[in-house]
């Protein structure tokens, strides 16, 4: 069912810096309301919002509780926020005083409205708070929350007058959340209908496939997401997907191998990122390099090391320590001295692995009198 939910709806017309986003004809069915209040009761919607507008902050919430003591149903609290939409922190409030004093039995349809409105306001962390929240709340029959949650939102998107990115709040709170599969599924229904998701979000995909599943999976996951992956040149990937992958997507994907000992793969991976254009960083260069010296072929560290510098890409603190590590392993401890000293000389600090990688080279080469300058240097930095 999940995966029908975005083909029933068209792409709204956007000028052409604008993302694509869901178009949905509006009803007050996307907030079904099941119960009307009794004649002789004030309208909660028009009550309430006008209260929460003109009262001041310290008499509102007691008119509020004192008119409306058996508080309101899920399309009652969807039609007040709506009313606010301009105001999201007094949205939040409002939220905030209905779950303290129970005044709301929140739904998927309440949560929808006020996430909408949070993140049109770009409100991202209260936003995900809400999702997470809202993905825990038991569902009536057996689709998995997020999909329903989903689906709701694609419904009010444009009722609530949202903002793109709050698909990419969902599926970053699903990642966070542990749910792998429902992430992925919600990117598919995205994509699907050209909606891509932001680059970072595609990234934090990857990199938490990665993790769980193993590297070879998030690599089946950055091929799907970017339509990359078979020998797809630049222009291709700017054909086939609206979001193009960045240096970090490759850096994670580069990491994700290393770890795991897949060291042809972290060059096959940097012959991608070449290949399509895109320019690597320091880090790049580090997770090269730290393969290299893996498999000890110090010297192609080093002519790394040298590209990296007559680019004008200055060393960090994570690209000093692979280095050194590799010469050290490799008995070179004097060239790595000399990284040492020209760590030191531009301003970057020395941290408790670089000590580590020295004395393990001095170790190496039975220096132990040097070994132990080196060890009281670290002592005497509170290391």
């Amino acid at each position: 069912m999940a995966t029908q939910i975005l083909k029933t709806h068209h792409l709204l017309s956007r000028t052409p810096k604008e993302p694509l986003i869901p178009l949905y004809f509006f009803s007050s069915s996307a907030f079904p309301d099941t119960t009307s209040p009794p004649s002789d009761q004030p309208d909660p919607i028009s009550t309430v919002t006008s209260i929460l507008t003109h009262n001041r902050s310290k008499s509102r919430w007691s008119t509020v509780l004192t008119l409306f003591p058996s508080g309101f149903t899920p399309f009652q609290f969807s039609q007040i926020t709506l009313q606010l939409k301009n105001n999201p922190h007094l949205v939040l409030r409002f939220f905030l005083f209905t779950q303290h004093k129970s005044l709301c039995n929140h739904d998927l349809s309440s949560y929808s409205t006020i996430i909408h409105i949070l993140s049109r306001a770009r409100l991202k962390t209260r936003a995900r708070e809400l999702i997470r929240l809202a993905i825990r709340t038991p569902g009536i029959d057996n689709e998995p929350t997020h999909f329903k949650l989903f689906e709701l939102l694609v419904k009010t998107y444009n009722q609530c007058g949202s903002a793109p990115f709050v698909f990419d709040l969902l599926v970053k709170s699903c990642l966070q959340m542990k749910r792998l599969d429902g992430s992925i599924e919600i990117v598919r229904m995205l994509m699907s209908r050209r909606i891509s998701p932001q680059v970072c979000t595609c990234n934090a995909l990857i990199s938490e496939v990665s993790k769980c599943c193993g590297a070879s999976k998030g690599y089946e996951v950055y091929k799907e997401v970017f339509g990359v992956g078979n020998g797809e040149s630049e222009s291709d990937v700017k054909r086939i997907s609206k979001v193009r992958p960045n240096v970090h997507t490759y850096n994670a994907l580069m990491l994700c191998f290393y770890r795991e000992g897949l060291l042809e793969k972290v060059r096959e991976v940097w012959c991608e990122m070449e290949s399509l254009g895109c320019v690597p960083n320091s880090y790049s260069y580090s997770v090269l390099m730290a393969a290299f010296c893996e498999e000890g072929k110090v010297r192609e560290a080093e002519d790394l090391w040298a590209e990296m510098k007559i680019k004008g890409l200055e060393p960090d603190i994570v690209a000093f320590n692979t280095v050194i590590d590799g010469l050290c392993k490799n008995g070179e401890i004097v060239r790595a001295e000399e990284l040492f000293t020209e760590m030191e000389l531009n301003g970057i600090k020395a941290t408790c692995v670089t000590y580590e990688n020295l004395i393990n080279g001095y170790c190496k080469v039975a220096d132990i009198d040097s070994a132990m300058l080196i060890y009281r240097d670290m002592c005497r930095k509170d290391f």
